[in-house]
């Protein structure tokens, strides 16, 4: 069975202020807004970097991310990224423009 290494994050603050970021963003509660708010910005709901840039993440995230060492960026985005692919069905249906890949 496949066992995902831990990684040390040296800037945990940072890191953490991130991830509280993504657990609001993909809230039950806020997924949708969420969702909604990448849809009217013309953006891929997977476009990691640009939905960062368009503030859709909180105004502060980008700096925060811009601010860890790349080995804490690729972890962001892949946990980002697993966050993405763990919203309801029933939502990724509704949203089929943005999370498609053309």
């Amino acid at each position: 069975m496949f066992e995902q290494a831990v990684i040390a994050v040296p800037d945990t603050e940072r890191f953490g202020r991130i991830q509280k970021q993504f657990s609001t963003a993909f809230s039950s509660a806020e997924v949708e807004v969420f969702l909604n708010r990448v849809q009217r910005a013309g953006l891929k709901v997977r476009d990691f970097e640009n939905v960062l840039k368009r503030g859709l993440l909180g105004k502060a995230t980008e700096a925060d991310y811009q601010a860890l060492p790349v080995s804490d960026q690729a972890l962001t985005r892949e946990k980002f990224l697993a966050l993405v692919e763990m919203v309801e069905l029933k939502l990724r249906q509704r949203y089929a423009k943005i999370y498609s890949y053309y």
